[in-house]
């Protein structure tokens, strides 16, 4: 699907959205200088195409006890589609994987795992190669996180 063309209006809605998607229409629209019908309808039409998706509330992991990130490596020997299919069942049904892509390299996959501690990392591996055969699994965790965004680059 192509993308739709933005004009630098659409820009900035988009921006505030990112930045603070509870703000008012009042809000949005005093601070990307429009009124609060053309802003209305350009999220609307902007929601149409695909550009917005869902709207969501970001919580903080730590403050909820998941206070373990690991980035999980993994290679496979196995590329057929019934083997394929299982683990991407299994990747999509634990809410500890909060991302998760299929790379080109030596490396097949990479998740992003978010845990309490390094037990429940190990409960989360056991349980994934119960699913589905791994040729290789690397665990990196996360010592610092320096970065966290949702916001693209608009």
């Amino acid at each position: 699907m192509p993308a739709p063309d933005l004009d630098p209006l659409d820009r900035k809605i988009l921006a505030e959205l990112q930045n603070d998607a509870s703000q008012s229409l009042d809000d949005i629209a005093r601070k990307v200088g429009s009124s609060k019908t053309p802003v209305w309808n350009r999220i609307r039409k902007l929601r149409e195409a695909g550009v917005i998706g869902r709207q969501t509330v970001l919580l903080d992991a730590e403050s909820l006890g998941l206070e373990a990130c690991f980035f999980v490596l993994i290679r496979t020997a196995e590329h057929e589609p019934d083997w394929q299919d299982r683990f991407l069942h299994s990747v999509r049904s634990r809410p500890e994987v909060l991302e998760a892509h299929r790379l080109a390299g030596d490396i097949d996959y990479i998740l992003k795992v978010r845990v309490e501690n390094a037990r429940a990392y190990d409960r989360f591996y056991q349980a994934l190669i119960r699913d589905v055969r791994i040729h290789n699994v690397t665990a990196l965790l996360s010592m610092e996180e320096i970065k966290n965004t949702t916001i693209l680059p608009v």
